[in-house]
């Protein structure tokens, strides 16, 4: 299937790794010239040459920079001033318990998971808008609808992010610009792998994996971590021209999890 984005740009915020690295890699294997990002620069690197080695025509760049301050947002968009595609990716988890977690951590949290889509979207709506064309993706998580205990600050964010995403679609109502949020569920990431590294006292990931779904996600259908290629094919269609009638919407990439029949 030809998703038609041969010749658009896309920033993927978050990108070095994980789901955001699977979703550059998708979007430059469709065609589209795709900017990376992320605060390591050995990483972003690395990152670059995987895709080029799977996609030897891909057309990707880098930019380092922290997301989480306005400051360099400010300069991406200065560097990168017309972006069709949108995916902000960025995001950062960390299990504790509620009374630990101290404001430092909220805003921090707010200003990586929450604040950097607001600004990216806000920096790049107008050429979206002048030309009558974008796609914005927010990368949500199941933690949305069921806040998990263990990271109430983190489901938190991701709440949020549905807000402003529905927002956002309604602003560009009767355009053609399209906003949506996607909600992985558990997903087997380059992060997830070393939390369970650290966490599971030598425990065995397949191991894990099993309990974890016996006793921390039992609605899953799926019985198993997905895989960062899973989300990245539900966003790289929505990202595509052939996705135009779906907007405002939380689309869940999420194996079942959340027990809704909508």
């Amino acid at each position: 299937m030809d998703l038609q984005i041969a010749n658009k740009k896309a920033l993927v915020s978050g990108s070095s790794q994980g789901i955001g690295f699977a979703i550059a890699k998708t979007l430059a294997g469709e065609g589209a010239q795709v900017v990376i990002n992320g605060r390591n620069e050995a990483k972003l690197v690395a990152a670059k040459q995987k895709i080029l080695v799977e996609y030897p025509q891909a057309r990707v760049e880098y930019v380092v920079a922290d997301l989480s301050t306005s400051e360099d947002c400010n300069q991406l968009a200065s560097k990168h001033p017309q972006i069709d595609i949108l995916v902000n990716a960025l995001g950062i988890f960390e299990p504790k318990e509620f009374m630990d977690i101290p404001d430092e951590d909220w805003q921090r949290f707010f200003n990586v998971n929450v604040l950097s889509g607001v600004r990216l979207s806000r920096a790049y709506l107008p050429y979206m808008q002048e030309k009558d064309w974008g796609r914005i993706i927010f990368i949500s998580s199941e933690s949305a609808i069921q806040i998990p205990q263990e990271m109430i600050h983190y489901g938190t964010t991701k709440t949020a992010q549905l807000a402003v995403s529905r927002g956002l679609a309604e602003t560009c109502a009767g355009t053609g610009i399209t906003v949506n949020a996607v909600l992985p569920g558990p997903t087997r990431s380059e992060g997830v792998v070393e939390f369970v590294d650290q966490v599971s006292g030598g425990q065995n990931f397949e191991a894990f994996e099993k309990e974890f779904f016996q006793s921390m996600r039992p609605s899953s259908l799926i019985k198993r971590f997905a895989d960062t290629q899973e989300v990245a094919n539900m966003v790289t269609y929505l990202c595509s021209p052939l996705a135009s009638a779906t907007t405002g919407a939380a689309i869940r990439v999420d194996g079942g999890v959340v027990k809704a029949c909508v």
